[in-house]
């Protein structure tokens, strides 16, 4: 182990290299155990570089942004963490094309696409993810998804950085080729269009305020816990089951959307889990409907 951190140390500087780091400081649950190793490259060659050597140590590794959709176990993650939040949050805006670094925050590129009057990227300036963890499992919000305005995507994908454009990204429900096989995003291009800023912005806050009316904005959250079953939507399910505002420990589904388990202060990674299988059990049993988690849950 002691190699290992001293090589990450050297390929990426000391101050990029953490040890024993709690995870309930970089996920918006708020919750989970520490990592062993935790490193935030701060360019995409670091990036690359930080892969191949988390590889080469035979250690499990993950890929985080922000950590806005992640649950971690409270005994912790036994491996390394690379984190792309902050060193590849870089935004680029040409004429209506826009390039961004994979851990650039989706609200900000929003917010960069309204100063230059360019629309399309309302309906998702409310998610509170990463652009390279919106582009892996094409995030989406009130009728609009990454893949509508996605032109091509910088990926690593077997030691090699690789371009691939919307068409052979497969984008699927809350899900892509891109997810299925594993790469990690490193840069996104979007294209948009040129539309009128007051317009632009009227969208974008009449969109904030639905989502702050009906939303647990005000607790920390992984966002929606569950995917929406085909034919159904898992708030409903979950409220016809009975569950508004059920808890185990501090962890609880939201009294204000039922599609969101909230942590009501120091809740416990474990009293997540259980839940969320209370939840699914419950569910099945009223609507033989299985709920499948959203959110992507790692550690030990």
């Amino acid at each position: 182990m002691t190699d290992i951190i001293n090589r990450f140390k050297k390929e990426l500087g000391e101050n990029n290299v953490l040890l024993n780091e709690p995870m309930s400081a970089h996920t918006t649950f708020r919750i989970g155990g520490n990592a062993d190793i935790f490193i935030t490259p701060d360019s995409i060659e670091r990036v690359c570089r930080a892969v191949k050597t988390a590889k080469e140590s035979g250690l499990p590794y993950y890929i985080i942004g922000n950590g806005s959709n992640l649950l971690v176990k409270d005994n912790g993650f036994r491996g390394i963490i690379i984190q792309i939040y902050k060193g590849l949050s870089y935004i680029n805006v040409e004429d209506n094309i826009i390039t961004a670094g994979a851990g650039a925050l989706l609200s900000t590129v929003a917010k960069k696409a309204l100063d230059a009057s360019l629309t399309g990227m309302e309906c998702l300036s409310g998610i509170p993810g990463t652009v390279g963890g919106a582009v892996c499992m094409n995030a989406g919000a009130y009728g609009g998804e990454m893949k509508d305005i996605v032109v091509s995507s910088k990926v690593l994908v077997n030691g090699n950085v690789e371009t691939i454009d919307n068409a052979s990204s497969e984008f699927g429900y809350r899900i892509s080729r891109i997810m299925k096989e594993n790469m990690i995003v490193l840069e996104t291009v979007f294209k948009l269009e040129k539309g009128n800023y007051d317009e632009i912005k009227a969208k974008m806050q009449e969109l904030a305020a639905q989502r702050n009316a009906k939303q647990p904005v005000e607790l920390p959250s992984a966002g929606s816990t569950f995917k929406r079953p085909e034919g159904y939507f898992a708030g409903k399910l979950i409220d016809g089951s009975g569950l508004r505002g059920y808890s185990v420990g501090q962890a609880q589904v939201s009294p204000k959307h039922c599609g969101f388990v909230v942590n009501n202060g120091g809740a416990a990674a474990d009293d997540v889990l259980r839940l969320i299988e209370y939840v699914q059990k419950t569910v099945y049993d009223k609507f033989g409907v299985m709920l499948e988690p959203e959110v992507r849950i790692i550690g030990e």
